[in-house]
């Protein structure tokens, strides 16, 4: 039902409304007028009969449907969204004034919910954005700008892989204008949706539970809308709920994503490295994030390596993350980038007062980062942007991680030779 996931909007109606009383049908008419759309095209039923006709018929471009009559609006809309085609935008009316609803409401895919009573300016304001939605440059954009996915890994537990990969996704939205996916795949535990103060939904462990399901329609359903081109697919499985998945699950989210989305940013746990591979064959750009410390030097030299012979053709960006201003270093950054014999990209130094900030705000750090801790959010942005695009990437992949293999056979000389020398100074 969202405007990213558009599809043949020239072979639909361009309008259809079902409301529940006459006030309400009176507005709309001579709007729709305005819009060149027959006033025969505002119907009366609500949302059971829009859900009965659309059961049978195209759904149109744009659909207002009116929830006064509705007992459970949210269950009721996700029933309207089973009969809608993708590409459909839908604007909702109703007389419950509940902010959490609200925010379920478009969480589940529709563009718009106006509080009874509204305006005729209202209405146009609501049907001007749809329009100039429908009418963008949807089909144009995706040949000026092809997709790209980048896989964000965190070599430990703790080094802030997830807080880059949700940076990283609201800056390929908001500074790159590319409509993105952010999906997290630590099924239980994730933080993508709590980091952008969402509700995560079931969308994810419903494809996991049924990949038969997954097509063009389940990623709009499935798909929680941070803001208009940031969508987040995200779980908080029960703990006590082992999900059980051949990886089938994933590999078809890649593709959807790929159709509906410009971007894709996947928040990947590293222990998936080991049970589905592939999850990294169609990526772009591995974005490889570390610590300096010791445990974190083994593990980066270990993954690198994997990178190198699983996934050759993927640019690797090494982040070295939450790194301390003073000289309180465990490797200093000399040390570590001989241990993987190659050199850090980017370091994000440790705030902890901006990170407090971004959780309080339910905001990427990205978006609350001003000045120096700014900078190195937009240089990993440009860079995946540019390894993603430049051409020949898939020849000059593996350059990025030379030497990886070795760094892995002389790991145990490197962490013996750290241990023994004094303790580091700060690079």
């Amino acid at each position: 039902m969202n405007a990213p996931f558009q599809a043949r909007a020239g072979l639909r109606d361009p309008f259809q409304a079902f409301v529940c009383d006459d006030a309400t049908a009176d507005m709309l008419r001579p709007v729709a007028v305005e819009h060149g759309w027959s006033p025969e095209k505002v119907n009366k039923g609500g949302l059971r009969n829009a859900v009965q006709s659309l059961s049978v018929s195209a759904s149109p471009n744009i659909l207002f449907v009116d929830l006064s009559e509705s007992a459970d609006p949210l269950n009721d809309i996700n029933a309207l969204a089973e009969v809608c085609e993708p590409g459909t935008i839908v604007i909702a009316s109703g007389q419950v004034n509940d902010v959490r609803l609200y925010r379920d409401l478009v969480a589940s895919g529709i563009h718009d919910y106006l509080l009874k009573p509204f305006t005729v300016d209202h209405l146009r304001d609501t049907f001007a954005h749809a329009q100039t939605i429908l009418s963008g440059p949807r089909g144009e954009a995706q040949v000026d700008k092809p997709h790209i996915m980048a896989a964000v890994m965190g070599v430990r537990g703790g080094v802030g892989a997830s807080t880059i990969a949700t940076s990283l996704a609201w800056l390929l939205g908001e500074k790159a204008h590319r409509s993105t996916a952010l999906l997290d795949l630590d099924i239980h535990f994730g933080t993508g949706a709590l980091a952008l103060d969402l509700e995560p939904g079931r969308g994810l462990t419903d494809a996991i539970e049924n990949p038969s399901r997954i097509d063009g329609l389940f990623i709009e359903r499935a798909m929680v809308r941070a803001n208009e081109r940031l969508s987040v697919l995200s779980a908080e499985a029960p703990i006590h709920q082992p999900l059980i998945t051949d990886g089938t699950a994933f590999f078809q989210l890649q593709e959807e994503m790929r159709n509906a989305f410009e971007s894709t940013v996947l928040d990947l746990p590293r222990h998936m490295l080991i049970q589905y591979p592939h999850m990294v064959h169609d990526a772009h750009v591995a974005v490889v994030v570390s610590e300096l410390t010791l445990a974190a030097t083994r593990d980066t030299i270990r993954i690198l390596a994997w990178l190198k012979s699983n996934a050759p053709q993927t640019k690797v960006i090494v982040v070295a993350n939450g790194v301390p201003s003073g000289g309180a270093l465990e490797i200093s950054r000399k040390d570590f980038e001989q241990s993987i014999e190659r050199p850090v990209d980017i370091v994000i130094p440790h705030d902890g007062k901006l990170a407090a900030q971004a959780a309080k705000l339910g905001k990427p750090m990205a978006e609350v980062a001003t000045g120096k801790m700014a900078a190195p959010f937009s240089t990993l942005a440009n860079m995946v942007l540019s390894h993603a695009t430049e051409e020949g990437a898939s020849g000059s992949a593996g350059s990025s991680s030379e030497g990886v293999a070795a760094g892995a056979k002389s790991l145990v000389d490197n962490l013996k030779s750290m241990l023994n020398k004094p303790k580091a100074k700060a690079a």
